[in-house]
């Protein structure tokens, strides 16, 4: 039975594959060094967030669209014990999808969790002008679009289009939210 890494792992390889690239390819498209490519493809270890960011934005794909192959017309009800979860264990956060890319639906839910005093950032969006509401559920999160500054506790919510850099930071307290993203 594969790991979640090693599906993870052939996923990536098939999305470059569909595209045609070679590794030297998406190392120039998206930042990411083509060693590191090549050691995820071959679930050597999993990639961080910023690696998944860079690879999302090199091929306008979200996250979601990224992480989960291309389904066939959407179920209704998503169990949680199917809603895939990822961790980014180097940098304290989870990501789980609440609602998934499918079929004839344009968007997509994520409950993302990020613990105390750390910090993470993308380049560029994945998709140019994608549109995200972000809802605060616990604790405090320091969130930065382009160059606007915001500071969200439980309760709060956020609505953006993203085009440029963002960064997601937490202090003394770990953050949980939801992105709901259209």
């Amino acid at each position: 039975m594969s790991t979640l890494n090693d599906r993870l792992a052939e996923r990536l390889k098939q999305v470059r594959a569909t595209r045609g690239w070679s590794l030297q390819e998406l190392a120039d498209a998206s930042g990411v060094s083509r060693s590191t490519l090549s050691r995820v493809e071959n679930a050597e270890v999993s990639p961080t967030a910023d690696t998944l960011g860079s690879l999302s934005t090199a091929y306008q794909m979200t996250i979601s669209q990224l992480l989960a192959p291309i389904e066939a017309p959407f179920a209704p009800r998503v169990p949680a014990a199917e809603q895939s979860v990822w961790r980014d264990t180097q940098n304290g956060f989870s990501r789980r999808v609440v609602s998934p890319p499918s079929g004839g639906l344009s968007a997509e839910v994520v409950q993302c969790e990020l613990a105390a005093y750390q910090m993470i950032s993308y380049a560029a969006p994945s998709v140019p002008g994608h549109e995200h509401h972000l809802v605060m559920l616990s604790g405090a999160l320091n969130v930065t679009i382009g160059d606007a500054e915001h500071r969200l506790e439980a309760g709060d919510c956020l609505r953006y289009q993203l085009f440029g850099a963002s960064k997601f930071q937490t202090g003394v307290d770990p953050a949980s939210y939801f992105i709901v993203l259209v």
